[in-house]
Protein backbone atom coordinates (compact mmCIF):
# COMPACT_ATOMS: atom_id res chain seq x y z
CA UNK A 1 0.00 0.00 0.00
CA UNK A 2 1.32 3.43 -1.14
CA UNK A 3 2.09 5.90 1.75
CA UNK A 4 0.23 8.76 2.89
CA UNK A 5 1.68 12.04 1.09
CA UNK A 6 3.46 14.40 3.21
CA UNK A 7 1.18 17.43 4.47
CA UNK A 8 2.65 20.53 6.53
CA UNK A 9 2.03 18.99 9.84
CA UNK A 10 4.87 16.31 8.86
CA UNK A 11 7.89 19.36 7.98
CA UNK A 12 6.78 20.76 11.58
CA UNK A 13 7.33 17.50 12.93
CA UNK A 14 10.30 16.55 10.99
CA UNK A 15 11.44 20.49 11.74
CA UNK A 16 11.31 19.48 15.81
CA UNK A 17 12.89 15.50 15.68
CA UNK A 18 15.65 16.58 13.80
CA UNK A 19 16.66 19.60 15.58
CA UNK A 20 19.16 17.92 18.61
CA UNK A 21 20.81 16.81 15.47
CA UNK A 22 20.88 18.57 12.21
CA UNK A 23 22.34 22.59 11.63
CA UNK A 24 20.16 25.43 11.04
CA UNK A 25 22.04 26.41 8.31
CA UNK A 26 22.60 30.19 7.51
CA UNK A 27 21.29 32.83 4.88
CA UNK A 28 24.27 34.18 2.46
CA UNK A 29 24.24 37.16 0.37
CA UNK A 30 26.19 38.54 -2.16
CA UNK A 31 25.92 42.45 -3.67
CA UNK A 32 27.89 40.87 -6.93
CA UNK A 33 25.48 38.25 -7.38
CA UNK A 34 22.29 40.59 -7.08
CA UNK A 35 23.51 42.49 -9.58
CA UNK A 36 24.22 40.13 -12.18
CA UNK A 37 20.88 38.43 -11.63
CA UNK A 38 19.24 41.51 -12.09
CA UNK A 39 17.22 40.60 -8.25
CA UNK A 40 17.29 39.63 -4.11
CA UNK A 41 18.88 36.50 -4.00
CA UNK A 42 18.76 34.55 -0.63
CA UNK A 43 20.99 31.68 -0.67
CA UNK A 44 20.16 28.98 2.14
CA UNK A 45 23.25 27.44 2.43
CA UNK A 46 23.09 23.75 3.06
CA UNK A 47 26.92 23.00 1.83
CA UNK A 48 27.01 23.71 5.69
CA UNK A 49 24.65 20.96 6.75
CA UNK A 50 26.32 17.67 8.03
CA UNK A 51 27.00 15.61 5.32
CA UNK A 52 27.50 18.34 3.21
CA UNK A 53 24.20 18.91 2.02
CA UNK A 54 20.23 18.85 2.53
CA UNK A 55 20.26 15.29 2.42
CA UNK A 56 20.68 14.55 6.24
CA UNK A 57 17.56 16.38 6.98
CA UNK A 58 15.38 13.94 5.38
CA UNK A 59 17.03 10.83 6.51
CA UNK A 60 17.48 12.30 10.02
CA UNK A 61 14.17 12.66 10.09
CA UNK A 62 12.97 9.22 8.68
CA UNK A 63 15.72 7.23 11.23
CA UNK A 64 14.64 9.35 14.31
CA UNK A 65 10.68 8.39 13.35
CA UNK A 66 11.65 4.80 13.19
CA UNK A 67 9.74 2.53 16.56
CA UNK A 68 12.51 1.06 17.99
CA UNK A 69 12.29 -2.20 16.91
CA UNK A 70 12.36 -1.34 13.26
CA UNK A 71 15.27 0.89 14.19
CA UNK A 72 16.96 -1.97 15.46
CA UNK A 73 17.36 -3.95 12.38
CA UNK A 74 19.07 -1.20 10.50
CA UNK A 75 18.14 0.60 7.71
CA UNK A 76 18.95 0.61 3.87
CA UNK A 77 18.99 2.58 0.73
CA UNK A 78 20.62 3.10 -2.63
CA UNK A 79 22.34 6.51 -3.44
CA UNK A 80 24.62 7.96 -5.66
CA UNK A 81 26.34 9.46 -2.83
CA UNK A 82 24.53 12.50 -0.46
CA UNK A 83 21.83 10.35 0.70
CA UNK A 84 23.79 7.33 1.53
CA UNK A 85 25.85 9.49 3.33
CA UNK A 86 23.51 11.39 5.16
CA UNK A 87 21.60 7.96 5.89
CA UNK A 88 24.51 6.61 7.13
CA UNK A 89 25.44 9.61 9.52
CA UNK A 90 21.75 9.67 11.00
CA UNK A 91 21.64 5.82 11.88
CA UNK A 92 25.32 6.40 13.48
CA UNK A 93 23.36 9.06 15.74
CA UNK A 94 21.08 5.93 16.84
CA UNK A 95 23.48 3.74 16.59
CA UNK A 96 21.97 1.61 14.27
CA UNK A 97 23.46 -0.67 10.93
CA UNK A 98 22.96 1.54 7.36
CA UNK A 99 23.65 -0.10 4.13
CA UNK A 100 24.28 1.70 1.15
CA UNK A 101 24.00 -0.19 -2.31
CA UNK A 102 26.04 2.91 -4.55
CA UNK A 103 26.32 2.89 -8.47
CA UNK A 104 29.65 1.77 -10.53
CA UNK A 105 31.19 5.28 -10.96
CA UNK A 106 29.92 6.57 -8.15
CA UNK A 107 31.56 10.23 -6.86
CA UNK A 108 34.79 9.31 -4.75
CA UNK A 109 34.06 12.21 -2.23
CA UNK A 110 30.76 11.08 -1.88
CA UNK A 111 31.55 7.30 -1.31
CA UNK A 112 34.46 8.18 1.03
CA UNK A 113 31.36 10.59 3.00
CA UNK A 114 29.32 6.98 3.52
CA UNK A 115 32.11 4.77 4.60
CA UNK A 116 33.46 7.89 7.24
CA UNK A 117 30.05 7.47 8.59
CA UNK A 118 30.10 4.13 9.16
CA UNK A 119 27.57 2.13 6.91
CA UNK A 120 28.02 -0.76 4.61
CA UNK A 121 28.79 -0.13 1.11
CA UNK A 122 27.39 -2.55 -1.74
CA UNK A 123 28.21 -1.91 -5.15
CA UNK A 124 26.01 -2.33 -8.37
CA UNK A 125 25.72 -1.35 -11.67
CA UNK A 126 24.78 1.86 -12.65
CA UNK A 127 21.25 1.73 -13.64
CA UNK A 128 18.03 2.88 -11.63
CA UNK A 129 16.64 -0.66 -11.83
CA UNK A 130 20.21 -2.05 -10.50
CA UNK A 131 19.94 -0.35 -7.48
CA UNK A 132 16.41 -1.11 -6.52
CA UNK A 133 17.11 -4.45 -7.23
CA UNK A 134 20.15 -4.74 -5.19
CA UNK A 135 18.82 -2.43 -1.86
CA UNK A 136 15.93 -4.83 -2.43
CA UNK A 137 17.81 -8.12 -2.05
CA UNK A 138 19.68 -6.28 1.17
CA UNK A 139 16.61 -5.33 2.71
CA UNK A 140 15.38 -9.02 2.53
CA UNK A 141 18.74 -10.73 3.75
CA UNK A 142 19.02 -8.27 6.81
CA UNK A 143 15.11 -7.29 7.72
CA UNK A 144 16.93 -3.49 7.38
CA UNK A 145 13.89 -0.84 6.55
CA UNK A 146 14.53 0.97 3.21
CA UNK A 147 14.99 4.22 3.20
CA UNK A 148 14.13 5.45 -0.27
CA UNK A 149 16.25 8.59 -1.01
CA UNK A 150 12.95 10.82 -2.29
CA UNK A 151 10.17 8.97 -2.48
CA UNK A 152 9.71 8.06 1.53
CA UNK A 153 7.64 10.70 3.41
CA UNK A 154 9.24 11.38 5.96
CA UNK A 155 12.20 12.31 4.01
CA UNK A 156 10.01 14.51 1.57
CA UNK A 157 8.86 16.07 5.11
CA UNK A 158 12.36 16.13 6.24
CA UNK A 159 13.73 18.10 3.06
CA UNK A 160 10.97 20.57 3.56
CA UNK A 161 12.31 22.15 6.45
CA UNK A 162 15.16 23.86 4.72
CA UNK A 163 13.19 25.90 2.96
CA UNK A 164 10.84 26.45 6.35
CA UNK A 165 14.19 27.67 7.55
CA UNK A 166 14.88 30.18 4.64
CA UNK A 167 11.26 31.33 4.40
CA UNK A 168 10.69 32.20 8.46
CA UNK A 169 14.41 34.14 8.51
CA UNK A 170 14.23 36.14 4.93
CA UNK A 171 9.98 36.12 3.99
CA UNK A 172 8.17 37.01 2.11
CA UNK A 173 9.90 35.64 -0.83
CA UNK A 174 8.67 36.20 -4.39
CA UNK A 175 10.16 32.70 -5.73
CA UNK A 176 12.28 30.37 -4.17
CA UNK A 177 14.51 27.99 -6.45
CA UNK A 178 15.41 24.18 -5.69
CA UNK A 179 17.27 22.03 -7.67
CA UNK A 180 15.01 18.76 -8.72
CA UNK A 181 16.26 14.90 -9.09
CA UNK A 182 13.87 12.65 -7.72
CA UNK A 183 12.12 15.47 -6.20
CA UNK A 184 12.24 15.10 -2.62
CA UNK A 185 13.88 18.37 -1.92
CA UNK A 186 11.52 20.24 -4.08
CA UNK A 187 8.25 18.92 -3.30
CA UNK A 188 9.10 19.29 0.64
CA UNK A 189 10.11 22.74 -0.73
CA UNK A 190 6.59 23.20 -2.36
CA UNK A 191 4.47 22.00 0.99
CA UNK A 192 6.43 24.24 3.08
CA UNK A 193 6.18 27.28 1.12
CA UNK A 194 2.13 26.51 0.65
CA UNK A 195 1.97 26.99 4.26
CA UNK A 196 3.83 29.81 5.11
CA UNK A 197 4.32 31.70 2.20
CA UNK A 198 1.05 31.11 -0.20
CA UNK A 199 1.85 33.58 -2.80
CA UNK A 200 5.86 32.49 -3.32
CA UNK A 201 5.91 30.65 -6.59
CA UNK A 202 8.71 27.12 -6.55
CA UNK A 203 10.73 27.23 -9.67
CA UNK A 204 12.68 23.42 -10.02
CA UNK A 205 16.16 23.62 -11.92
CA UNK A 206 16.76 20.69 -13.96
CA UNK A 207 19.40 19.83 -15.87
CA UNK A 208 18.42 19.53 -19.81
CA UNK A 209 19.71 16.31 -20.16
CA UNK A 210 18.13 14.50 -17.11
CA UNK A 211 14.85 16.58 -17.56
CA UNK A 212 11.94 13.94 -16.79
CA UNK A 213 10.18 16.60 -14.52
CA UNK A 214 9.83 18.99 -16.96
CA UNK A 215 8.79 16.39 -19.38
CA UNK A 216 6.42 15.03 -16.87
CA UNK A 217 4.73 18.13 -15.42
CA UNK A 218 4.17 19.46 -19.14
CA UNK A 219 2.46 16.18 -20.37
CA UNK A 220 0.78 15.58 -17.08
CA UNK A 221 2.18 12.15 -16.47
CA UNK A 222 5.23 10.81 -15.33
CA UNK A 223 7.84 10.58 -18.35
CA UNK A 224 11.25 8.97 -16.72
CA UNK A 225 12.25 6.40 -19.96
CA UNK A 226 15.32 8.20 -20.44
CA UNK A 227 18.96 7.87 -19.73
CA UNK A 228 20.37 11.02 -18.11
CA UNK A 229 23.66 12.76 -19.70
CA UNK A 230 24.52 15.63 -17.20
CA UNK A 231 27.80 16.27 -15.06
CA UNK A 232 24.79 16.78 -12.00
CA UNK A 233 25.53 13.22 -10.56
CA UNK A 234 22.99 13.85 -7.88
CA UNK A 235 19.85 15.18 -10.07
CA UNK A 236 19.90 11.74 -12.57
CA UNK A 237 17.55 9.95 -10.44
CA UNK A 238 14.15 9.54 -12.03
CA UNK A 239 10.93 11.84 -10.62
CA UNK A 240 9.21 9.66 -8.15
CA UNK A 241 5.59 8.86 -8.15
CA UNK A 242 4.23 10.81 -4.85
CA UNK A 243 7.14 14.01 -5.69
CA UNK A 244 5.44 13.78 -8.78
CA UNK A 245 1.99 14.25 -7.72
CA UNK A 246 3.23 16.77 -5.15
CA UNK A 247 4.95 18.80 -7.66
CA UNK A 248 1.48 18.65 -10.22
CA UNK A 249 -0.61 19.64 -6.85
CA UNK A 250 1.40 22.82 -5.85
CA UNK A 251 1.71 24.33 -9.26
CA UNK A 252 5.80 24.00 -9.24
CA UNK A 253 7.86 25.53 -12.49
CA UNK A 254 10.45 23.96 -13.92
CA UNK A 255 13.83 25.61 -15.65
CA UNK A 256 15.78 23.37 -17.52
CA UNK A 257 19.72 24.35 -17.81
CA UNK A 258 22.87 23.19 -19.74
CA UNK A 259 25.41 22.13 -18.01
CA UNK A 260 27.70 24.19 -19.35
CA UNK A 261 25.44 27.42 -17.56
CA UNK A 262 25.81 24.82 -14.60
CA UNK A 263 29.65 25.20 -14.52
CA UNK A 264 29.75 28.83 -14.90
CA UNK A 265 27.28 29.30 -11.78
CA UNK A 266 29.30 26.70 -10.03
CA UNK A 267 32.66 28.73 -10.36
CA UNK A 268 30.69 32.00 -9.50
CA UNK A 269 29.44 30.79 -6.46
CA UNK A 270 32.93 30.08 -5.46
CA UNK A 271 34.21 33.32 -6.21
CA UNK A 272 31.42 35.34 -4.74
CA UNK A 273 29.73 33.74 -1.66
CA UNK A 274 33.64 31.59 -1.24
CA UNK A 275 31.25 28.61 -1.12
CA UNK A 276 32.27 25.42 -2.67
CA UNK A 277 28.85 24.02 -4.34
CA UNK A 278 28.46 20.87 -6.36
CA UNK A 279 27.12 21.04 -9.88
CA UNK A 280 23.72 19.73 -8.44
CA UNK A 281 23.63 22.43 -6.71
CA UNK A 282 25.37 25.28 -8.90
CA UNK A 283 21.89 24.57 -11.26
CA UNK A 284 19.77 26.41 -9.45
CA UNK A 285 21.58 29.47 -9.69
CA UNK A 286 22.04 28.84 -13.08
CA UNK A 287 18.25 28.64 -13.88
CA UNK A 288 18.31 32.20 -12.45
CA UNK A 289 20.51 33.58 -14.51
CA UNK A 290 19.19 32.20 -17.97
CA UNK A 291 15.93 33.60 -17.38
CA UNK A 292 16.63 36.88 -15.88
CA UNK A 293 13.62 38.42 -17.36
CA UNK A 294 11.31 35.71 -15.27
CA UNK A 295 12.95 36.54 -12.22
CA UNK A 296 14.40 40.67 -12.46
CA UNK A 297 13.38 43.02 -9.88
CA UNK A 298 12.36 40.19 -7.19
CA UNK A 299 13.09 38.60 -3.85
CA UNK A 300 14.71 34.97 -4.65
CA UNK A 301 15.24 31.93 -2.41
CA UNK A 302 17.90 29.89 -3.37
CA UNK A 303 18.17 26.34 -2.43
CA UNK A 304 21.80 25.52 -2.84
CA UNK A 305 21.47 21.62 -1.81
CA UNK A 306 25.29 20.34 -0.96
CA UNK A 307 29.07 21.05 -1.59
CA UNK A 308 30.16 17.30 -2.22
CA UNK A 309 32.65 17.95 -4.75
CA UNK A 310 35.79 15.83 -5.39
CA UNK A 311 38.39 18.36 -5.69
CA UNK A 312 40.92 15.39 -7.24
CA UNK A 313 38.08 15.69 -10.63
CA UNK A 314 36.94 19.24 -10.73
CA UNK A 315 33.89 19.15 -13.45
CA UNK A 316 35.63 21.89 -15.67
CA UNK A 317 38.70 20.27 -15.45
CA UNK A 318 36.93 17.09 -17.25
CA UNK A 319 34.90 19.04 -19.81
CA UNK A 320 38.29 20.68 -20.93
Amino acid sequence: MPMPLPTFDDVLAAAARIAPHAHATPVLRSRALDALAGCQLHFKAEPLQRTGAFKFRGACNAVWALEDAMAARGVVTHSSGNHGAALALAARTRRIACHVVVPEGANAAKLANIVRYGAQLHTCAATIAARETTAAQVQADTGATLIHPYTHPHVIAGQGTAALELLNAQGPLDVVVAPVGGGGLLAGTAIAAAATAPGCRIVGAEPEGADDTARSLAAGERRIDFVPDTVCDGLRGTLGEPNFELLRAHRVEVVTVPDAGTLDAMRLLWQCLKLLVEPSSAVALAAILQQRERFAGQRIGVVLSGGNVDLDALPWERAA
